[in-house]
């Protein structure tokens, strides 16, 4: 296994630990997580411990495929494994927002069920041997859903102290963005999508 591979994989096994700190019992077994205060905003270490591993790994997501694209290491596994980390990374974070109540439903509906379609259409691609690259719309997305994760899991600092909610206006942008591009890939392939054999 080449290093992108193993960036990749990493990446991967990154998602499970952010998970359990994120929901292990602390109080339950009388551990009392440290907070540190900022103003009017308190900012828990677990939070800042998901920071940087959510940090870590969308960092090992440009590195996986720059290394790959310089050195020709692009394999098979690694167009098979990349976007199902990323999408494994980014839901999760979403997710484990939408469980502690601190995001709306919307935006993250949004994008998982863009997702979910954008996946489909590419079922639909690869079975008439036409590759879809991620376009700029595609890349946007990415780049503003780990934006809104960073700031939402900095509980919004330091905009909270302004009263300017820019986690939330990052959370929809990356959804409208999200919409966009998957309205992009549709109808890329509306003609393979509607086609009748």
């Amino acid at each position: 296994m080449n290093l992108p591979n193993k960036l990749t994989v990493m990446r991967i096994f990154l998602v499970p630990v952010i998970v359990f700190l994120e929901i292990f019992p602390y109080a339950h077994f009388g551990i009392d997580v440290m907070k540190f205060q900022f103003g009017h905003v308190s900012l828990s270490i677990i939070n800042i411990l998901v920071l940087i591993l959510f940090c870590v790994a969308s960092f090992t997501d440009f590195l996986d495929g720059y290394i790959a694209r310089k050195n020709n290491l692009v394999t098979t596994f690694g167009k098979f494994a990349d976007p199902i980390a990323d999408k494994l990374l980014v839901t999760t974070m979403y997710l484990i927002f939408l469980s502690k109540g601190i995001s709306p439903v919307v935006p993250i509906w949004i994008m998982i069920v863009r997702d979910t379609i954008v996946d489909g259409i590419r079922m639909i691609a690869s079975g008439n041997g036409i590759v879809m690259a991620a376009g700029y719309l595609g890349k946007l997305k990415t780049v503003l859903q780990m934006v809104s994760i960073i700031l939402i899991l900095l509980n919004n600092l330091p905009f909270e102290h302004y009263g300017l909610a820019v986690s939330d206006f990052a959370l929809w942008l990356a959804a409208f963005v999200s919409l966009a591009s998957g309205l992009s890939y549709f109808n890329q392939m509306k003609d393979y999508i509607f086609e009748s054999k």
